[in-house]
């Protein structure tokens, strides 16, 4: 029993360690890493595949708590949060969250896996094209945009596990935000996404027969208390790095890791394991 536990620790490890790293570089609250990987390690303990995305997504946000607050104290100590903003967008980032988390507890785990891939893959391909002088906008919307835009990176980011920086660095540099601003002011939003969302997926997994052990709801605290020390040790490395790095090679950074994570999950949802 301990002999088959220590593969999937490791495993856990390990991803806290590269969700850590790239919540800090690239301010995406480590989710992109950490959802596939832990579909995969729960796919080996054999997790009914009908919650598998369930848990793995519920946990990610779990952790995303931790790392938010690690690698937003680090951006902020660079300067590199609008807080402007975060007071503007953060209310709308909260409650589309909490409606994302109760959304996707309706919906079957291959449909959160579809999602995830469609969408990591049109921003992968979005951040690896030459267009960082495409700005369809002078600066932040105000108005309705200022209330659409929140609430769909809340409520997308809570179905996908991940901590809002996919959509909210995109956005934000389109709306002519420097990129070093961005990703330090997304990873505030990972918090303003995290917490809501554990909550809806703690509320909406209870009394699931299905759940694996040490589980409460859709969040497995095994996950998390593994992997959430090492994104914290690790995301203020990742944070000081991406201030040394050019803004090209952050996107090129960004759009890379999307492109693999979205091939990956796509590939389990037309059956394939990558």
């Amino acid at each position: 029993m301990m002999e088959g536990m220590i593969p999937l620790v490791l495993t856990m490890l390990a991803t806290g360690v590269a969700g850590g790293l790239i919540a800090g570089l690239l301010g995406v609250g480590g989710g992109i890493v950490i959802v596939p990987v832990l579909d995969t390690a729960l796919a080996i303990r054999g997790v009914d595949p009908a919650i598998r995305m369930h848990v793995a997504v519920g946990t990610s946000l779990a952790t995303i708590i931790f790392t938010s607050m690690s690698s937003a104290r680090a951006h902020h100590a660079q300067g590199a949060v609008d807080m402007d903003l975060v007071k503007l967008w953060g209310p709308f980032i909260f409650v589309g969250s909490l409606m994302g988390s109760v959304a996707a507890a309706q919906v079957q785990s291959a449909v959160l896996a579809g999602i995830f891939g469609v969408v990591a893959l049109l921003i992968a391909i979005q951040m690896l094209l030459p267009l960082d002088n495409y700005r369809p906008w002078k600066q932040v919307p105000k108005g309705a945009g200022s209330i659409i835009a929140p609430t769909f990176i809340g409520g997308l980011s809570a179905m996908m596990g991940i901590g809002g920086g996919t959509f909210s660095v995109a956005t934000l540099t389109m709306m002519s935000q420097p990129i070093h601003r961005a990703v330090g002011t997304a990873s505030l939003f990972g918090l303003l996404i995290a917490v809501p969302g554990t909550i809806g997926f703690i509320i909406n997994g209870l009394g699931d027969p299905r759940l694996p052990a040490a589980n409460f709801g859709y969040v497995n605290w095994i996950g998390v208390a593994l992997i959430a020390p090492m994104t914290m040790l690790m995301a203020p490395i990742g944070a000081r790095a991406a201030h040394k790095l050019s803004k090209r090679a952050l996107s090129l950074a960004f759009g890379v890791f999307l492109l693999v994570v979205a091939v990956r999950m796509l590939a389990r949802v037309i059956g394939f394991e990558v």
